[in-house]
């Protein structure tokens, strides 16, 4: 299968250094920014600053280094957002919306950390 990615997506621009964000965390590999229109009290985006489209992209083409700095990066979002269950917080949600059926908005592998807040059930049970 092949990915095509669109070079000129926001969070392309975003990591070069055309669009500003507010930074949580940035690493070799990853950027994580707060959302700009969040959901919840924590809504931080983590981006692989590699061209991947969606994390069966991700995990097919991406370097080893790029996965494990990926995961590590959201990971201590959450610590430092305080919403791990393992430090003050009471829990988070991590989503990440791929293609139409997942209404991904951003052709860019992005991963939503949410919390804060009770967040409800995540979907509704099939009839």
């Amino acid at each position: 299968m092949a990915y095509v990615y669109d070079d000129q997506n926001i969070f392309a621009r975003i990591l070069r250094g055309e669009i500003p964000n507010k930074t949580v965390l940035e690493t070799e590999h990853s950027l994580a920014f707060h959302d700009i229109g969040p959901q919840a009290p924590c809504h931080v985006l983590v981006i692989p600053r590699g061209a991947y489209v969606s994390y069966d992209h991700f995990t097919a083409e991406a370097s080893d280094a790029e996965i494990l700095d990926f995961s590590r990066a959201v990971g201590e979002v959450c610590r430092m957002m305080e919403v791990s269950p393992a430090g003050t917080g009471q829990g988070y949600r991590l989503i990440s919306n791929t293609g139409d059926h997942g209404h991904q908005e951003v052709p860019h592998l992005h991963v939503h950390v949410l919390g804060g807040r009770s967040l409800g059930r995540m979907l509704e049970a099939l009839d």
